[in-house]
């Protein structure tokens, strides 16, 4: 159960404290404890910890953050809590699949599930940080579930996922893949895009375009940490040239 360590749960712009307890109650009574809050309206708050109910070690041990960037540095599988993409390119899969693919990457890797603000759910901005989105299992006809009650779903999952030992290494061959991490992409993303402007590829009339399309592709493709290191030595050779 060492997976459960390598999965965080993010929450976004969190508005009632209490959902921030009720969310460490329900990670702990399934084993998971790695809480990571972006910009809370109210924390720490004594609603909070009385929701928790017991959890106050898991509620306590939170990290806040100041921007989703931070939050999800270290992971090389992101995942956010969406029942639609809103056209964007992204893969909507089910909870149990992406239950499956987070403790099969947590084994070597740290993984992250995000949960958007409790109204609006979460940003297209947000969205395309993501790998994949994932659909809980809802009634289609009244599928709005509270916070708290989702995060409470998604971690019961994970834990089944654990405890039925799916996770499968053939051949006894590692599964560790050095996928690059946020943190990489969100560095070598500042340099693709500084080039792109330098070169005039990119302006004000397709920044925000450009970047989200280029956001989500190499999302799909999952940049290993070799590729990212040619990517990253390419865009430096062409930097170094236009400044000749």
């Amino acid at each position: 159960m060492d997976r459960l360590k390598n999965i965080r749960f993010v929450l976004s712009n969190t508005s009632h404290p209490g959902n921030i307890g009720a969310a460490a109650r329900a990670m702990k009574v399934m084993g998971l404890d790695n809480l990571h809050l972006i910009n809370p309206t109210d924390y720490p708050s004594a609603e909070a910890t009385a929701r928790a109910s017991g959890a106050d070690d898991v509620l306590y041990a939170a990290e806040v953050h100041e921007g989703l960037d931070q939050s999800i540095a270290p992971c090389t599988l992101v995942m956010g809590t969406s029942a639609r993409n809103r056209g964007m390119d992204i893969e909507v899969i089910d909870l149990e699949t992406a239950a499956k693919m987070l403790v099969q990457a947590a084994q070597q890797q740290q993984v992250a599930l995000i949960f958007g603000k409790e109204r609006y759910g979460m940003t297209n901005e947000e969205m395309q940080r993501c790998h994949y989105l994932v659909k809980l299992p809802a009634n289609p006809e009244y599928s709005s579930l509270n916070l708290g009650a989702a995060i409470q779903v998604a971690a019961y999952e994970i834990r089944m996922k654990c405890l039925e030992g799916q996770v499968v290494v053939a051949n006894n061959e590692n599964i560790e893949v050095p996928f690059a991490n946020a943190e990489k992409m969100h560095s070598f993303y500042e340099h693709l895009f500084g080039i792109m402007h330098q070169v005039e590829f990119m302006h004000a009339d397709n920044k925000k375009s450009l970047e989200e399309k280029l956001r989500m592709m190499f999302n799909r493709l999952r940049i290993e940490k070799h590729e990212m290191d040619i990517l990253r030595g390419f865009l430096s050779a062409v930097n170094k040239n236009i400044k000749k």
